[in-house]
């Protein structure tokens, strides 16, 4: 295969998101390539939830049916990490690792988010099984046990007041956050939540005291027994910054997103970012469909410049230029 082949699009990702966008393209006859290094965010969960027709299916198994339903489409993958991206007068040059490099006459980002958890020991390990991110996507799996919501951020009061909604038996750990207000005190004691004061030492891992194998067996707080858990929420840090979008000049916004217009538009001409890369919210649903209306609106855009290529050639023969 030729490595300077020109696509029409070339789709930095090969989630839920990047796929859906090059469905799309792939379906309006477009010349799609896919860069992606398969290793999704969410690969750390035993399965993903709230996917109409796929709830409960495993990450891994969820791409490979996403990419099986590209083989008519002629979509063509490389694996590897994007490094670098460079204008190339007619659109962009992407160089690969391993040393291989597309253009492409369109960019999309669909690179995700690298989510940065709380310095607490034990949460690396329990990610994405005992130490959970948000309530739709597992709340139902740990549905009336005893749950904690860690102080991680801002608005973690709100998470707290939110898995509520799944369990009677939840406590939370202000942590970092602590003192609390008196307001935000009351909100919690009301919706019977428990607050633990104290800084959180470290999430315990191992089975529970019956032997039943679990990731996590609770909460060690640096003055205090151990507070038995099946499951703890967070709300963790988010980066998409990654050095292409370094080479790309893409604006970024407080949050490590990249900043788009309404459309998925950046601030770089013929670069456009999709799912997590421009919204750190988005699930799966609203990720794929996000990408849906970006190809849609690439496509657009595509078919304007080469009506209007159409239209100079055109001109230039009548003029016997």
């Amino acid at each position: 295969m030729d490595s300077q082949q020109r696509y029409d699009v070339v789709i930095i990702g090969g989630g839920v998101s990047g796929l859906s966008a090059a469905l799309v393209l792939g379906r309006a006859r477009r010349t799609v390539a896919v860069i992606d290094t398969g290793k999704p965010r969410n690969a750390p969960a035993d399965a993903a939830y709230g996917f109409i027709t796929r709830d409960g299916t495993a990450p891994d198994h969820l791409v490979a049916l996403a990419r099986r339903d590209l083989d008519p489409y002629g979509v063509t993958f490389f694996d590897g990490t994007a490094e670098d991206a460079r204008e190339d007068g007619e659109g962009w040059s992407v160089a690969i690792s391993g040393g291989t490099s597309v253009e492409g006459r369109h960019i999309v980002v669909a690179t995700g988010l690298r989510d940065v958890l709380p310095e607490v020991p034990g949460a690396r390990e329990a990610w994405g099984r005992g130490l959970l991110q948000c309530p739709y996507c597992h709340g139902w799996e740990v549905r009336d046990q005893a749950l904690g919501v860690l102080g991680s951020t801002p608005t973690s009061l709100h998470q707290a007041l939110l898995v509520r909604q799944w369990s009677d038996d939840v406590t939370f750990f202000p942590h970092d956050l602590a003192p609390l207000s008196e307001d935000d005190e009351r909100r919690l004691r009301t919706r019977g939540i428990r607050i633990m004061e104290g800084h959180v030492q470290g999430l315990v891992l191992g089975p529970i005291g019956d032997g039943t194998p679990r990731p996590l067996r609770g909460v060690q707080l640096d003055d205090g027994p151990l507070v038995p858990c099946s499951a703890v929420f967070c709300e963790p840090g988010s980066d998409a910054g990654l050095p292409l979008l370094d080479a790309l000049g893409c604006d970024m916004r407080d949050d490590g997103c990249v900043v788009t217009d309404d459309i998925g538009r950046t601030s770089v001409e013929r670069v456009w970012a999709v799912g997590n890369a421009a919204d750190p919210a988005a699930q799966l649903v609203p990720a794929a469909g996000d990408a849906y209306r970006v190809a849609v609106a690439i496509n657009a855009l595509l078919v304007e410049e080469e009506c209007q290529a159409c239209l100079d050639s055109e001109e230039a023969i009548s003029e016997g230029v």
